[in-house]
């Protein structure tokens, strides 16, 4: 009896690490990818291609430029009432959210989120039109992101069609503010103010198209607008006064000294500078934008505490240098984007059974950092992944990207991704009965 009890803990312990009841995540992908409900599912991702292409084009088309999600939220939540989610609500962000309620919780949650952002980086004016050729598919966001957001719709009716009822209660999340100034606005608002705060168990985001690539590591990064001011003046009169543009290149200069770790990966870009008043004017006002970024989150700490110095001392070099008579040049540093760092471990269930249902459609399976929506739940050690959609792509974020809609590989794609969400999610073992009445469909 000792050793029954023993052996019983055992495998308690084994089914909380892994989430996945008494099998390991390998094996419960490997069972759930023969299930035949499964298999319907895939075959009604194959049946449905042509709607699904159908679905890319339309959002595509639907300008989403940053801050003018709007109209595109509104078509997605209309589709998420027409295909029977629950809850179906665009919140105080922007976000579109439904539920499909699982079996256990009957959608009150925890909720595996599965979420695709709206948002492009094109501004508002931008010419969308699709152009077709065969199976290539071209125009600005097509495939960044309006081919997640179609691949939201596919797999909810594949799930419909094939009886597929998880466990765990699925979010649909369409969500704003990925790209650039964006800021991951809406995953925050998600995670850390909406009504599913506290409520999210594991995180899947969809973006873009390769579904070789798993983001296990979220490139966090500090985006600062640094304004040197000083009392400015003739370029002549009042030549031999303090200059903050002076103080500007000196930070410039000392933050190029720096030398910052290659492991962690960690970098920084003076990317903009802008200001004065003219050619024969000592500047009073400059302006200069930084992006830092890292890998980890005590190297981008230890980097933003390096910059701050150095911004520091190059004020106080400029205001020691020259004449202060009529007033010193001071720095505000104003934070125009903050992303945190995380990282969802190798062995944890949802990578190895997003790598292990990857690799059982027959591609690759790569662990990548990046910076994306996984960026948040990661900080807040939540365990989350972002995956392809499926297909192959190109040219993210310029005028002329593309992405390949042929029905073979993008299915295959897509069936990675459904695979590994239901593998999460959970899908009780299936009855000889229950199989004989859905194969009689």
């Amino acid at each position: 009896m000792r050793i029954l009890l023993w052996l019983c803990l055992g495998l308690a312990a084994q089914a909380a690490a892994t989430g996945t009841g008494w099998a390991s995540p390998e094996a419960e992908v490997t069972r759930l990818s023969t299930d035949r409900r499964f298999m319907i599912a895939q075959s009604i991702l194959r049946s449905e291609h042509d709607r699904t292409v159908s679905d890319i084009i339309r959002f595509t088309q639907i300008p989403a430029p940053p801050f003018g999600e709007g109209p595109r939220a509104e078509a997605v939540r209309k589709d998420f009432q027409a295909l029977g989610l629950v809850d179906v609500t665009i919140d105080s962000e922007g976000n579109v959210t439904g539920v499909r309620p699982g079996r256990r919780a009957g959608g009150k949650g925890p909720f595996v989120a599965v979420a695709a952002h709206l948002d492009t980086v094109f501004p508002a004016g931008t010419d969308l039109t699709v152009k077709r050729d065969g199976w290539r598919l071209s125009a600005p966001g097509v495939g960044d992101n309006s081919r997640s957001v179609a691949t939201l719709l596919a797999w909810i009716r594949a799930l419909d069609a094939a009886n597929l009822t998880t466990e765990a209660d699925l979010l649909f999340v369409g969500n704003v503010g990925e790209e650039g100034a964006g800021d991951l606005r809406g995953v925050k608002h998600l995670f850390r103010k909406g009504p599913y705060a506290g409520r999210i168990s594991a995180f899947f985001s969809v973006d873009g198209s390769d579904p070789s690539g798993i983001v296990t590591g979220g490139v966090g990064s500090k985006r600062y607008r640094v304004n040197f001011t000083g009392p400015g003046g003739h370029s002549y009169g009042a030549f031999g006064i303090v200059n903050p543009m002076a103080a500007m290149a000196g930070a410039v200069t000392g933050l190029y000294a720096l030398n910052p770790p290659t492991a962690p990966k960690t970098t920084f870009s003076a990317s903009v500078v802008g200001g004065g008043t003219s050619v024969n004017s000592i500047p009073a006002n400059v302006f200069l934008e930084v992006d830092l970024r890292s890998e980890s989150p005590d190297a981008l700490a230890e980097l933003d505490r390096s910059f701050q110095a150095i911004v520091a001392n190059a004020v106080a070099t400029e205001n020691a240098a020259r004449s202060t008579a009529y007033g010193s040049v001071a720095a505000d540093l104003g934070i125009i984007g903050e992303r945190p760092a995380g990282r969802t471990p190798s062995e944890s269930s949802i990578v190895r059974m997003t790598r292990s249902a990857i690799i059982a459609q027959g591609f690759t399976a790569d662990e990548e950092t990046s910076s994306t929506d996984s960026n948040i739940p990661m900080s807040l050690g939540i365990p989350a992944v972002t995956i392809g959609a499926g297909g192959r792509g190109g040219r993210a974020h310029a005028p002329d990207e593309w992405i390949d809609v042929e029905p073979t590989e993008m299915v295959r794609g897509m069936s990675a991704g459904l695979l590994a969400i239901l593998a999460q999610a959970g899908v009780q073992a299936q009855s000889p009965s229950t199989s004989r009445a859905i194969m009689s469909r």
